[in-house]
């Protein structure tokens, strides 16, 4: 952590002071500040190297094909549409068995309600926003549009 200034100056302002967004009294008192207490003004100075070294970092932009995350091939493509069946089919069919076990387990009928009422809510929050992303999809304008 860095250390304080010795005088007790908010140090928080030289950063607004470094992007000029104070108002004129207290850009004037960081500008006073500065020429009496070396110790601001290296750590102003360091603030003022690290934002000269971040504006001027350029990176390499991937491609659009690099940003591309459909399958590249149809037999892949094919692959992951059957692996996603499979594992909904998967997924039904064990709490399809999970829920007649259940059911013919002996149980009160309030532990039944209670878990019916449990499953069927989250069912119908489910569905709610399946229903939500499905109106979405039907009116979404930049379907289309790749970065």
């Amino acid at each position: 952590m860095a250390e304080r200034c010795p005088t007790g100056f908010d140090q928080t302002l030289l950063s607004g002071y470094l992007d000029e967004a104070l108002t004129q009294g207290a850009e004037q008192r960081v500008r006073v500040h500065l020429e009496d207490c070396a110790h601001c003004s290296a750590l102003y100075d360091e603030l003022r190297t690290h934002r000269e070294v971040t504006m001027t970092t350029h990176f390499e932009e991937p491609s659009d094909a690099q940003w591309d995350e459909r399958p590249r091939s149809v037999a892949a493509g094919l692959a992951r549409s059957l692996g996603w069946v499979l594992i909904v089919v998967w997924m039904v069919a064990v709490s399809a068995f999970g829920a007649w076990q259940w059911w013919q387990a002996p149980q009160t009928v309030l532990e039944r309600l209670l878990v019916f009422g449990l499953v069927s809510g989250c069912g119908l929050l489910l569905l709610s926003v399946i229903l939500d992303r499905v109106r979405a999809a039907r009116s979404d304008r930049y379907t289309e549009v790749q970065r």
